[in-house]
């Protein structure tokens, strides 16, 4: 007697094709929705691409070389050759805008990413695990906080020396403790919910609950968090730049070109303090604009303020 071997049925061409294009979807959705409800939180967003994108391609879109010295041309005012004119050693200050944009584009976007990786493992562990643990990590996130932030990242910098990586850090640990708080407060309302309580039941583990029911449903604050980090880390790293505990020399940086050249030659040219500060006042802006734009949207607690 010929037995019949009947294979398991696969899932149709059309429901996998549907399954793929369902995160590109929500992509979508909400950059029409950011268009649509939020016109200044869009616009804020693509000033943020446009910095990133000059800060990655800085070497094709700057005209000159950032240390390119012409003594013949010290102190030139804006013109169609120097669009923001040059300093005291006559290099184009657009150009060096552009390389101080990389250097602010590296560092903001790895410290927020760092920051926001660190927050994520401290709320979720104090969060979702609660009682003793969560009261003794909070005590300590809170008189963490208790510090001024620049005092602890002068301190630190200035024990450990200026650099890249140093600042990357530093950054990231500082921002991160702090933002704790917020995933926290994320997974504590979370965590109450049925399918959590469903999947403790069936014996899940801790860090499949975290991974795989937890974590996709705090990705709102966790987007919104990474944002505004990055705002922040920019004006936290001009800061020590401007003085003297940012990316050494002949880098280029926006808080360097603020205390170097723009401040001692500021009344002969008041550009070379005018180009890096617009640069990062709009920089920054824009970016706390678009995280702000994203929290409305992608908050349910904020969708009925507005």
């Amino acid at each position: 007697m010929s037995t019949t071997h009947v294979r398991p049925s696969a899932v149709p061409i059309s429901v996998q094709s549907t399954v793929a294009a369902e995160p590109r979807r929500r992509s979508s959705n909400v950059i029409l929705r950011l268009i649509r409800e939020k016109p200044v939180g869009a616009l804020a967003g693509l000033v943020f691409v446009l910095f990133v994108f000059c800060g990655l391609f800085a070497d094709v879109l700057a005209p000159y070389g950032f240390n390119q010295i012409s003594p013949i041309e010290r102190l030139q005012p804006p013109s169609a050759k120097h669009l923001f004119g040059t300093d005291n050693l006559g290099r184009d200050l657009f150009s060096r805008c552009l390389y101080g944009a990389r250097i602010s584009a590296i560092i903001g976007l790895s410290a927020a990413a760092l920051a926001t990786i660190i927050s994520i493992v401290i709320g979720m562990f104090t969060g979702y695990l609660g009682g003793r643990f969560d009261m003794i990590g909070q005590r300590f996130v809170d008189a963490y906080m208790s510090f001024p932030e620049l005092v602890i990242l002068i301190a630190v910098v200035s024990a450990v020396g200026p650099g890249m990586f140093q600042i990357i850090g530093i950054l990231s640990l500082v921002l991160g403790v702090g933002g704790s708080r917020i995933i926290r407060s994320a997974v504590v309302s979370v965590r109450e919910n049925m399918y959590v309580h469903a999947a403790q039941s069936i014996g899940a583990g801790t860090g499949r609950i975290l991974w795989r029911h937890i974590l996709p449903n705090i990705m709102p604050p966790i987007i919104v968090l990474f944002t505004t980090r990055v705002g922040a880390v920019i004006l936290a790293e001009s800061g020590l730049s401007f003085l003297g505990l940012g990316v050494p020399p002949p880098t280029p940086t926006w808080g360097g070109l603020l205390s170097g050249s723009g401040r001692t030659f500021m009344f002969q040219g008041p550009w070379l303090a005018l180009a890096p500060g617009l640069c990062l006042t709009i920089v920054v802006y824009a970016t706390n604009v678009f995280g702000d734009a994203l929290r409305d949207l992608l908050d349910p607690r904020m969708r009925g303020s507005r």
